[in-house]
């Protein structure tokens, strides 16, 4: 691929991209451990359960495994439990990423449409970009129950793509995990991973992609308007 990459719309995700959401999700994790008796978790751990959503991250924490299905009885009291204390929980620790800020200012700057797409429900995700400044950036906030699929189906970006006016090509995702790429590619956009985030403790590097970036700030240094 050639740099700078024109484009016409970015999409960011937002646990472990935009924002450094694991230790509200940690401490969410561990209230709801210990409101069910089981055995305490680190936040190490509960990072490498993150980016399939809510479900899956706490079938991971009741589990200790990455795909295993709990107790149908133990999971029907650990969901609310664990919605229940990261509504309490959900931006008290979380933060920006460094670069974030910068990133986001140099696209809306550079005259591109600026989206999140994320797999976090609706009623997490959007009172967690308030609470940190970011939600004024985006024109678009697609959630993980926004629409009948999510991430790592295209859908989601297909749906930016038609909501902008614009190709899959001109839309650019930057992402941290195999859900971000795998969602891309099969929706035929180009597609940016930073190497900081939730990506089941695996690096980005072994993932299909166009570029790594140590940041937001950075990405916007490789694409121009088209």
């Amino acid at each position: 691929m050639n740099f700078p990459l024109p484009i016409k719309a970015v999409v960011i995700d937002l646990d472990g991209t935009l924002l450094d959401t694991a230790p509200d999700l940690a401490d969410a994790a561990m209230a709801m451990a210990a409101d069910l008796g089981l055995p305490a978790i680190d936040l190490a751990t509960v990072k490498t359960y993150i980016g399939n959503g809510v479900s899956r991250l706490v079938k991971r924490v009741l589990t200790r495994d990455m795909e295993a299905e709990p107790d149908k009885e133990l999971y029907a009291r650990a969901m609310p439990a664990y919605e229940r204390q990261y509504a309490e929980w959900v931006a008290r620790k979380s933060r920006p990423f460094p670069g974030v800020v910068e990133g986001l200012q140099t696209f809306k700057a550079m005259g591109v449409h600026v989206a999140c797409i994320t797999n976090k429900a609706e009623r997490f995700t959007v009172p967690l970009l308030q609470a940190t400044g970011l939600f004024p950036f985006f024109e678009l906030v697609l959630s993980g129950d926004t629409l009948p699929e999510r991430k790592p189906s295209p859908l989601p970006l297909l749906h930016a793509c038609q909501y902008f006016g614009v190709e899959p090509a001109e839309l650019l995702l930057i992402g941290d995990s195999l859900n971000d790429t795998q969602a891309a590619r099969a929706a035929g956009c180009p597609v940016f991973c930073v190497p900081y985030g939730y990506n089941r403790g695996r690096p980005v590097t072994e993932l299909d992609l166009d570029a790594v970036v140590p940041s937001l700030e950075e990405a916007a240094k490789l694409v121009v308007k088209k």
